[in-house]
């Protein structure tokens, strides 16, 4: 492969080099059953993946214990490290965005977008924490006033300053610091695949600091560790998310939520990912990203006219002030007194954003060919914190406005997560409206994050290839349902708990790797710089 790059260390114009793409993304690949797959990648992958399914539904209470212990060990032990690190990635962003580097263009000079600013950041958010919003934009606020588990910044729960730090301590989880992970993770992928056309696998934002050893052991490592981090998320992700639609469908409509409303729930979900996946990325997920955000902003509408308006409005203010303020603090990593808070609630974060960053980094690589390294960071770190800053505003401030007003069950604090968002509903007018728009919702998002991770993981799997045969996309929507219906049934919550455990496991060395990403990133700019004087 001496044609792809003179030196691993120093990149030449893209023009200038000529990449061996085959190689890249084919060299290693093989037929099966209709699959263009990267036999290392895939094979080693299925492997580990069926192992810790079969291990995990034998001995569930034994797999959740010895997860459980590697997760807490990794965020007790390196609380400081996921801290610095995450803070790092900010300082990065913020760097690149007034650099000269932001005139590059993904995809070269002459590159055009291929979606419009609507859809591009329909699909950016809805693939990012659309469906975590939904939940703990109302349960997050009310646990921290509540003391549910640990108050930032040790405040007196239930206080006037607790009122207060609720809401910025949510949007600091939510905000600047996980964008962050997913755009240095986008935009590397973005970058070397669309500018120095190597192939869209995580491996490749590494070529210029491991040069070709990246299509050997270390690139397959990578990339193994992106497939289990993404599969397991999402598999996660659906049987929680399963629990808790099943407890809202009992909530509303008195439908038992038992393990039969939540397998169906998955097969639902799995369903129309399969058919959004066959459809393709315009047909599919773009679609359901558009109709997902209309959904979203009209329940957000209808929340402001029938909910607290002017305690909303005032909310708003009070987060923006408040998350400026408390942002210094909640950064801290030294001398924390609020350790329950720090590493139950900040520190989980910031490790599971991570292990999250390569499905969602990856899927924003795919949709972001065409803008500049500065659109991107804007739209990519600051337009989804001011959404996500008035979607706190608008459903947190009502749940925070109930829970300190003492109306309804959030006045008690949280009970259960997968239903504070319909007990809030029940204290507004038009509850049965908003309840089943908050379902569909819930559905929709979930498709989202099914469709979107199956296409990041074929991708991965085929060795960097974009266009995989519909078998292959098929498979990948279809396992992801398999794996949180099997945890379910044959090991319940503690299956699924081992299952997030072990993703937020690998978001320790992830942060390394991600650390080792930004240098790397900075030097492929570098090398491009000169095209846009």
């Amino acid at each position: 492969m001496k044609s792809i790059v003179s030196s691993p260390q120093k990149f030449r114009p893209a023009s200038a080099v000529n990449y061996d793409t085959d190689y890249c993304t084919g060299q290693d690949n093989v037929k099966f059953m209709g699959m263009d797959i990267h036999n290392p990648v895939f094979g080693i992958s299925a492997g580990l993946i069926l192992l810790f399914v079969i291990l995990t539904l034998n001995f569930p209470e034994q797999a959740k214990d010895t997860l459980m212990l590697a997760r807490t060990w990794s965020i007790d032990n390196f609380d400081w490290f996921f801290m610095v690190g995450c803070n790092i990635f900010i300082v990065f962003c913020v760097f690149l965005l007034v650099s000269p580097v932001g005139k590059i263009r993904l995809g070269g000079v002459s590159a055009v977008p291929d979606f419009s600013y609507l859809s591009w950041f329909c699909m950016l958010f809805a693939a990012g924490m659309g469906i975590g919003l939904m939940f703990w934009s109302v349960a997050e606020p009310v646990a921290y006033y509540t003391d549910w588990y640990g108050t930032p910044l040790n405040v007196p729960a239930r206080s006037v300053e607790a009122q207060q730090v609720a809401l910025s301590a949510t949007m600091y989880h939510w905000g600047l610091h996980p964008w962050a992970i997913y755009a240095v993770v986008g935009l590397a992928l973005a970058f070397f695949s669309y500018n120095k056309k190597l192939p869209l696998t995580i491996r490749s934002a590494f070529f210029p600091i491991f040069g070709e050893r990246c299509w050997g052991f270390i690139g397959n490592f990578i990339d193994i560790l992106s497939v289990l981090a993404t599969i397991f998320g999402l598999a996660t992700s659906l049987g929680f998310g399963a629990q808790q639609a099943a407890g809202g469908l009992s909530h509303l409509f008195g439908i038992s939520s038992g393990l039969t409303t939540q397998i169906g729930f998955i097969i639902v979900v799995t369903s129309i990912a399969v058919v959004s996946v066959v459809r393709g990325l315009d047909g599919g997920v773009k679609l359901l990203s558009n109709t997902n955000m209309f959904i979203a902003a009209a329940l957000l509408a209808i929340l402001v006219v029938v909910g607290p308006t002017l305690s909303i409005v005032h909310t708003f203010a009070n987060i923006a002030v408040g998350y400026a303020e408390n942002f210094v603090p909640l950064s801290d990593w030294m001398g924390r007194d609020d350790a329950t808070f720090y590493h139950g609630w900040t520190v989980f974060y910031w490790a599971w954003w991570v292990s999250w960053s390569p499905f969602v980094g990856m899927f924003i690589a795919r949709v972001s060919k065409g803008r500049t390294v500065r659109e991107f960071i804007t739209a990519v770190l600051l337009v989804p914190t001011l959404v996500t800053m008035i979607w706190l505003s608008i459903m947190g401030g009502t749940a925070l406005d109930q829970a300190t007003s003492g109306i309804g069950e959030l006045a008690n604090g949280i009970s259960d997560v997968s239903l504070s968002m319909f007990q809030m509903f029940d204290q507004l007018p038009m509850t049965s409206l908003l309840s089943v728009i908050g379902i569909v919702l819930v559905l929709l998002f979930f498709v989202t994050s099914s469709d979107s991770g199956s296409l990041v993981i074929d991708s991965i799997t085929a060795g960097g290839k974009e266009d995989v045969p519909v078998v292959q996309r098929v498979f990948w929507a279809v396992m992801e349902g398999v794996i949180a219906a099997a945890l379910l049934f044959g090991g319940g919550s503690e299956a699924l708990t081992a299952l997030q455990a072990g993703a937020i496991a690998t978001g320790l060395p992830f942060t390394l790797v991600l650390i080792l990403m930004c240098w790397s990133l900075y030097k492929g700019l570098i090398s491009e710089k000169h095209l846009y004087r």
